[in-house]
C-alpha cells in the first residue's frame, strides 16, 4: 500500500517471524548466545522465555538457519493440550508418519528414529515453541523421553521456548527433576529506548529505505506507547506509515504519531498501546522553536 511512496521494497514491520529482519539488541544477542551455547554444549534442556512479542520465534528461525551440520531438528509449534499426544507431535516433527498404533509402538519408533539419527553421525534436537501451553504432565513425559540419553551418548537435546508462565511451571516443586536437567536458560524482556531507536531504522533499512523516515523523537514516542514490546512496535510503526501515507508525509514526525494515538484512544481502538503523557501543544511548539 505505502511501499512505493516511501521507497520501500516491502513492508518493514510485518508480524511474521523473519530472520532477515532480526535486530541484534543486547537482549537478543544474549538470548541467541544462550541458545547456541545450549546446542553446541549438548545441554540436555535449554529454556528461553520472554513476554509476548519479544522476538522468541524469530530467534528460533534464525537458529534453525544456522544449525550445525551434525544436528537434526524437529520443531513443534504451538502444541496445546487436547490436540494430540505429545509423542505424536514429536514424531511428526521428525518426519515420521503416524498411523493407528499403541503408545508403546509409537515410543519404540521414536527411539529407533533418534538412534538411527545418532548412528548417522547426528544428534536430535527437539524445539518446542509456545511451550507455556504444555501441561506439567506433558513436560514430565518429555523428560522421560530424554532418558534415551545414557552415559556419554547424547542422542537427544530439548529446547523449550515460551512465555513467562513456562518458567513459573518449571519452578513448581513437582518439576524438580525436569528443572535439574536445564543447563542453559535466558529470559527476554522488552526493548529499551535506545534499542527502539535502533530497531525501527534497522527494519526500514532492510526494507530498502534510503532516508530517515522516523525521526528519533518519533521512535521515542513509539517506545513510550508500546513499552518496547517488538510486536507492538511493529504494529504501531506500520500503522503510522499508513497514516503518514494518507497525509502524504514522507517523514513520520512526532506530531503525526501523537495524532494517530490520540485518534485511536478517542475511538477506543488499538487498546494495546499505552496512552502518551500529555504535553501541551504550546509547550511542544516552544520547545521546537528553541
Amino acid at each position: 500500500m505505502y511501499e512505493q511512496f516511501y521507497g520501500l521494497t516491502e513492508r518493514p514491520f510485518r508480524m511474521t517471524a523473519d530472520p532477515d529482519y532480526l535486530y541484534w539488541s543486547d537482549m537478543h544477542g544474549l538470548a541467541y548466545t544462550m541458545l547456541r551455547y545450549g546446542v553446541t554444549s549438548r545441554a540436555p534442556i535449554t529454556v528461553i522465555t520472554g513476554e509476548v512479542g519479544t522476538g522468541k520465534t524469530t530467534l528460533i528461525r534464525h537458529l534453525m538457519n544456522d544449525m550445525p551440520a551434525d544436528v537434526s531438528v524437529g520443531l513443534v509449534s504451538n502444541m496445546q493440550e487436547g490436540r494430540g499426544d505429545l509423542l505424536d507431535w514429536v514424531l511428526l516433527s521428525l518426519g515420521e508418519t503416524l498411523d493407528e498404533r499403541s503408545y508403546m509402538v509409537s515410543f519404540q519408533r521414536f527411539q529407533e528414529a533418534v538412534i538411527e539419527t545418532y548412528a548417522a553421525g547426528k544428534r536430535t534436537l527437539l524445539i518446542f515453541d509456545e511451550a507455556q501451553n504444555m501441561s506439567q504432565a506433558s513436560l514430565e513425559e518429555l523428560r522421560m523421553l530424554s532418558n534415551i540419553n545414557a552415559d556419554k551418548d547424547e542422542l537427544l537435546q530439548i529446547v523449550l521456548v515460551g512465555q513467562p508462565e513456562l518458567r513459573d511451571c518449571l519452578r513448581n516443586p513437582e518439576m524438580t527433576q525436569m528443572l535439574q536437567r536445564v543447563a542453559a536458560d535466558y529470559h527476554m524482556a522488552a526493548l529499551g529506548l535506545e534499542d527502539v531507536r535502533g530497531y525501527i531504522p534497522h527494519r526500514l533499512k532492510v526494507a530498502g529505505a534510503s532516508h530517515r523516515i522516523f525521526p528519533e523523537e518519533s521512535c521515542d514516542l513509539i517506545h513510550e506507547a508500546t513499552q518496547g514490546v517488538p510486536r507492538l512496535v511493529n504494529s504501531l510503526a506500520d500503522l503510522c506509515l499508513v497514516y503518514g501515507y494518507s497525509r502524504e508525509a514522507q517523514t513520520v514526525e512526532p506530531d503525526l504519531v501523537r495524532d494517530f494515538l490520540d485518534g485511536a484512544e478517542q475511538h477506543g481502538i488499538f487498546s494495546s498501546f499505552r496512552p502518551l503523557e500529555r504535553t501541551p501543544t504550546l509547550v511542544r511548539q516552544r520547545t521546537s522553536e528553541a
